[in-house]
């Protein structure tokens, strides 16, 4: 696989999302968890979606478990916490791994562009408009930080 639009993913309520549905969209892919110190991070990432949706970016949170059982809740309990704290409402998939054997293909692929495995979540990957150009940000760079990269993108 060579572009986001060529996978599918399951959304947070079990129907499966084709990526393609974000074809031509500068997307922001993250793992998420809802334990974490970073999970205050979903603030800024709504934050990013509610500014930018309008222009063809979105935010597509990945939750996952494999970062000291951070993720314990099933997608029920994780879309309710996510709604409830921090009023998500961009788009939340499945529970997933995103390093390992049982990796989602997708973090496969993101993982593949640079910067090998996932160290912890809130890992964020900026997929520009063509689905293929990358950009890997540390779970430490904040949401806020993004913005003028964001920016570039939805321009290109």
């Amino acid at each position: 696989m060579t572009s986001l639009t060529e996978f599918s993913a399951p959304a947070i309520d079990g129907h499966d999302v084709d990526l393609s549905t974000y074809d031509g969209q500068v997307v922001l892919v993250v793992n998420t968890a809802s334990e974490c110190g970073f999970t205050p991070q979903y603030q800024g990432l709504q934050a990013l979606f509610d500014e930018y949706a309008d222009r063809g970016f979105t935010v597509l949170g990945f939750p996952c478990d494999q970062f000291g059982h951070q993720e314990p809740g099933d997608e029920t309990e994780i879309a309710a916490f996510c709604e409830r704290n921090y009023g998500v409402s961009f788009p939340m998939f499945g529970k997933i791994d995103v390093n390992g054997a049982d990796a989602h293909p997708l973090f496969e692929w993101l993982r593949g562009q640079g910067g090998g495995d996932i160290e912890w979540n809130f890992t964020k990957f900026l997929v520009a408009r063509d689905g293929r150009t990358v950009q890997r940000y540390a779970t430490v760079v904040e949401p806020t930080q993004l913005t003028d990269d964001i920016e570039k993108a939805l321009a290109d």
